[in-house]
């Protein structure tokens, strides 16, 4: 029996893994609504498969455009099935050096913007009593990175959202999933991100470090777009779909080593904590 197809809803899919789910999907019959910050790509995209592809203009910083645009996608399709949180960038440096306003940036991008589309489509959803939310975090939302302070900030809070998604919509029949990317083959570590140069001596082998390895990588990283987008066509066609999907080798392997070190050091710390009760 053939697979319905479903309606999905992207941000961020100028570029990486977001250009390359809207890609897949529409090769695959799937309707795609997307978003993009630059009008000459809005209508690129909507002329690239009339009836399947529905560009739109949005900033996800301003919560009227993202209202607006999730309503359009509605009534141009009928319903969405799928909503994916994809738009974001990272802000790499130093805690102490990176400025407040562009702390404030990396926020209003990476958690604000997912709150605002999630509380935008959530009516829509809880009224069909069905659908997909995914929020592609990071692996720096599960590891903190000396090099990536801020970002793994953000990261770490759009991880606690989706986590409480998970125990507020389950029982509504809506899944929520958080995806967790490794290093993989897009703009992230070069163009898309933002660099604040290590100035203070006492971060160059710690920090500095980072971003040389960071900048290193980028045109390099292991993880392959075109598959990541498969993995996400596949996640929510499952009945049950996971909370956490980490996508890449890479990934795996640090989140494994590191629930291992927490699990050791929750064992060998217990005699402080454990007996703090009354």
């Amino acid at each position: 029996m053939p697979e319905t197809p479903k309606n999905w809803f992207i941000t961020g899919a100028s570029t990486g893994l977001g250009e390359a789910l809207a890609t897949l999907l529409l090769d695959k019959g799937e309707k795609v609504a997307a978003t993009f910050r630059k009008s000459g790509q809005v209508e690129e995209f909507t002329k690239r498969k009339p009836g399947h592809s529905l560009g739109v203009l949005v900033d996800v910083t301003d919560a009227e455009q993202i209202q607006g645009a999730v309503q359009h996608a509605i009534s141009t399709f009928g319903h969405l099935d799928v909503v994916v949180n994809n738009a974001g960038y990272g802000s790499l440096g130093s805690i102490e050096e990176i400025s407040e306003e562009e702390t404030q940036r990396q926020f209003d991008v990476n958690v604000f913007g997912p709150l605002r589309v999630v509380r935008a489509a959530l009516p829509h959803l809880r009224e069909r009593k069905s659908g997909n939310i995914l929020n592609i975090t990071s692996v720096g939302g599960m590891i903190g990175m000396a090099h990536a302070g801020i970002y793994n900030g953000s990261k770490f809070a759009l991880e606690g959202l989706g986590e409480s998604l998970v125990a507020q919509l389950k029982p509504l029949g809506i899944h929520v999933t958080n995806v967790e990317p490794g290093p993989f083959r897009t703009k992230w570590a070069g163009e898309s991100a933002t660099y604040t140069k290590a100035k203070i001596a006492d971060y160059a082998l710690t920090v500095g470090e980072g971003l040389k390895a960071s900048l290193g990588r980028d045109g390099n990283q292991k993880g392959d777009p075109a598959k990541a987008a498969e993995a996400m066509y596949q996640l929510v066609r499952l009945p049950n779909p996971p909370q956490h999907l980490l996508l890449g080798a890479f990934a795996y392997q640090l989140v494994r080593q590191k629930l291992q070190d927490t699990l050791k050091e929750l064992d060998d710390f217990a005699y402080l904590g454990e007996p703090t009760d009354f």
